[in-house]
């Protein structure tokens, strides 16, 4: 047998998708499986959308794009960002790509190598760490309390930072706990970072317009003092329903996308160019539907955390974004990976264990409420019965 390289007995993996086959599995022997751990909304792509991907394939897109994407939706990423964020951005140093998660590869694999610290959110999205040990980097975690609503602290942020960091990682609104980091906690970070000119920050921004009770976004791109080191990941996936699409893009400063657009070549070329189409459609066209999903995970949100907190050993704090519950379910005396498999298995529940997350995560389980309010019920059910 081959020898496997060393690096990539460092790549991890996602368990959300381990959980999801395991489910779907279930499922074709015939079992009555509701699935709260996917993250992905369970609403339709809007059919503007879809259109405006079907008729560039039937105007004959079929080619390949420029590496970092047709100008047309690089503009209408621009002019989106001016729209809600009031920043300029020059469409030249923005990356149309396959999915999110190619901005955060790229700038891990940019930054990452032995000898180097790279801090990240934990619990937060396993693909962090994961390609952070591949690099050979060294993963320095940023502890997200419950204490505090899962938001950061600014000043604990700071003080991991060492000559060795050269990478920090932020997610606001965050996978898996739905927090959301204040105003007040960014300013303070922005203005801490200005002593770390060293340090290169990439802003996962992907649930930007999933927030709720009146919360207002807080982006990295309105810092300006930091634009010639921001990297801001963001794209279509979650807001508009098209997580199978996969379009993502990034934000890159001026000196960086060069090498960007090298990584898309070596990678991937192009995206393809019928989903760019949908991707201006997306962001040029009516809202409403965003609106609409948007208002349904919020009545939902309000249902599983009153649900959840009557469950004897659950507590749960108010996710303020994303379509995330992370309760505590220490008090069960129940491991988060062995109730994860127990509901799986006995309940037909689907969930992600908390320490799929990161080691913070023990403790605890991700539930996704993207999902009908009826079967947020029927699972609840399940659960109280199974435990």
């Amino acid at each position: 047998m081959v020898e496997m390289v060393t690096a990539m007995g460092r790549l991890g993996t996602e368990s959300a998708f381990e959980v999801l086959a395991r489910a779907n599995k279930l499922s074709a022997e015939g079992r009555d499986i509701i699935n709260l751990g996917i993250g992905q909304p369970d609403f339709k792509t809007p059919d503007h959308i879809v259109e405006a991907a079907a008729k560039a394939l039937r105007d004959g897109h079929h080619g390949y794009t420029p590496a970092n994407g047709i100008v047309e939706c690089r503009e209408a990423v621009a002019a989106d960002i001016m729209a809600r964020r009031g920043v300029t951005i020059d469409p030249d140093q923005i990356m149309i790509v396959p999915g999110g998660k190619v901005t955060m590869f790229f700038a891990i694999l940019m930054f990452g190598e032995p000898g180097t610290e790279i801090i990240y959110p934990n619990p937060g999205f396993p693909i962090y760490e994961s390609v952070i040990n591949f690099t050979g980097a060294k993963p320095v975690p940023m502890a997200l309390h419950e204490m505090n609503n899962f938001s950061f602290s600014a000043d604990e942020v700071l003080e991991l930072i060492t000559p060795a960091t050269r990478l920090l990682i932020i997610n606001s609104p965050a996978n898996p706990t739905g927090g959301y980091v204040p105003r007040e906690e960014m300013d303070k970070l922005a203005a801490g970072l200005e002593e770390h000119p060293h340090v290169a920050i990439m802003s996962d921004e992907i649930y930007d317009r999933m927030l709720y009770d009146g919360r207002e976004h807080v982006s990295m791109l309105e810092y300006e003092s930091l634009s010639d080191r921001l990297i801001l990941l963001n794209g279509w996936s979650k807001t508009y329903a098209m997580t199978g699409w996969r379009m993502g893009y990034g934000v890159w400063p001026k000196g960086m996308i060069e090498l960007a657009t090298r990584f898309s070549i070596n990678c991937h070329s192009c995206v393809n160019a019928a989903v760019q189409f949908a991707g201006i459609a997306a962001l040029t066209g009516p809202q409403d539907a965003v609106d609409a999903m948007v208002a349904a995970f919020d009545e939902r949100r309000r249902v599983i955390m009153r649900e959840l907190n009557q469950i004897a050993g659950f507590s749960c704090v108010e996710p303020a974004g994303a379509f995330y519950a992370f309760p505590n379910i220490s008090e069960t005396g129940i491991s988060a990976r062995e109730l994860q498999d127990r509901l799986l298995n006995e309940a037909g529940v689907a969930l992600i264990a908390g320490t799929s997350f990161g080691v913070q995560g023990e403790g605890y389980v991700r539930f996704s409420y993207a999902n009908s309010t009826e079967n947020i019920l029927i699972a609840i059910e399940r659960i109280k019965a199974s435990l």
